[in-house]
């Protein structure tokens, strides 16, 4: 498990594959001396944490990496399990309580087969 704070550049749209996989991707940059702008993405249940996001809210992410190889070609996903208010942000208690009842980790390597990342 890890973890990252930092305010919501960009919130992307709901994927929504032919197997019927949906995710969506959002965008944080973090305050460290040299802010980082790092993607995230959230699967099944958990997309309805970024609906409750807002460009500029202070969050706090918690999330699992997941590596794969797709036709040759690698790739690194930051899988988001639960997205939070951090400490000073403007975030309404409707994140927290999402957050709160969301499991942990609960990714499948065996959904992204049908995505092409």
């Amino acid at each position: 498990m890890y973890e990252m704070e930092g305010t919501v550049k960009v919130i992307e749209e709901t994927q929504t594959f032919a197997s019927g996989f949906s995710k969506r991707e959002f965008v944080i940059t973090t305050e460290d001396k040299y802010p980082q702008d790092v993607k995230f993405e959230c699967t099944k249940e958990k997309i309805e944490m970024v609906d409750r996001l807002k460009v500029n809210d202070r969050v706090k992410v918690s999330f699992n990496i997941r590596g794969n190889e797709y036709k040759g070609r690698y790739y690194v996903n930051l899988q988001a399990w639960k997205v939070e208010g951090a400490p000073g942000g403007e975030v309404d208690g409707a994140l927290n309580s999402v957050a709160a009842d969301s499991s942990s980790g609960s990714g499948n390597l065996d959904d992204l087969e049908e995505s092409p990342f």
